[in-house]
């Protein structure tokens, strides 16, 4: 009998720690009831709650979510409909706020979103909405933040998702974008042609500068080979007629500390007169003092063949 109700007690001790105890995971808050009405906020850990008085009304999760709403219908300044969906980046920052702020606050935050986009983008026009993503991004995040926060969220971020003009004006868009792609093309196409032309003159242009630059060095270089010939055609002429000079005043000094007489020296003196006419002249004027010794030139021809 003692065992049973042991036991009894054993079950009832389990059953009241289940009923009691509550193990709150990380990045969860747990809203605590009692009698209807809010207690407390549990964090991480193990809790206990009074059994039959104590509740846990909400389990909220306080990590950064993406709420990614549908496409919202929005007209722009020049009345243009399109088609434009978001996301939102938000955390729970309050538990209490979150749970009783708002019923709904995944709806409540996606009802403000598509009124406060429909408010700036119909202050825009079609060109405008289309080149100020981040324009409208950050107002979007001003207005939203704001109004969220008696609800206990934070909006860390808004971004446009995606933005759906009408058929007709994406084809206008798409015709627009076609010509000026062409136009560009034949803009690039053009310059390159030019720039073409430009390298190719500058070539040429270059081209005849270096064969003018080469033809006056090679006119430099066969006047400077001409005049090395002339010098060294004018030095071996002198070097000739040194060497000639030369050999004629040897002969006469031989002559001389032989002991010839004077008329050996006129007879010398005609030789080098025949010489200097070179056969070319066909009169040679000799000095009357060499006259006399002709005689003398035919006895030493007669003596010597004999």
């Amino acid at each position: 009998m003692v065992l049973v109700r042991i036991l009894i007690a054993i079950v009832l001790l389990v059953v009241l720690f289940y009923l009691c105890a509550r193990i709150v995971p990380q990045e969860n808050e747990y809203v605590i009831e009692r009698l209807g009405r809010y207690q407390t906020s549990w964090r991480a850990g193990l809790h206990f709650k009074v059994p039959f008085i104590d509740r846990v009304s909400r389990k909220v999760l306080m990590k950064e979510q993406v709420a990614d709403f549908a496409p919202q219908p929005v007209i722009t300044k020049d009345n243009v409909t399109m088609q434009i969906d978001s996301v939102v980046y938000f955390r729970i920052v309050d538990s209490r706020l979150y749970a009783y702020g708002v019923e709904n606050p995944i709806m409540a935050m996606e009802n403000l979103t598509a009124t406060t986009l429909r408010n700036i983008i119909g202050d825009m026009t079609l060109d405008t909405t289309l080149t100020s993503r981040e324009s409208i991004n950050s107002q979007m995040l001003s207005v939203i933040d704001t109004a969220t926060d008696p609800w206990g969220i934070k909006v860390t971020r808004v971004e446009l998702k995606n933005i759906q003009p009408p058929v007709s004006i994406r084809e206008a868009m798409e015709k627009q974008m076609k010509a000026e792609r062409e136009k560009r093309a034949a803009i690039l196409t053009a310059e390159g042609e030019k720039q073409s032309m430009i390298l190719e003159a500058e070539g040429k242009k270059e081209s005849a500068v270096l064969n003018a630059e080469a033809a006056k060095q090679a006119t430099i270089l066969a006047a400077e080979a001409e005049k090395e010939k002339e010098i060294r055609e004018a030095e071996g002429r002198a070097e000739a007629i040194r060497q000639v000079q030369q050999a004629t005043a040897d002969g006469l000094r031989m002559i001389k500390e032989a002991g010839a007489d004077e008329s050996v020296l006129k007879l010398k003196s005609i030789e080098a007169f025949a010489e200097a006419a070179n056969g070319q002249a066909t009169k040679i004027i000799i000095p009357s003092e060499l006259a006399g010794i002709t005689g003398l030139i035919e006895a030493v021809k007669e003596g010597t063949s004999k």
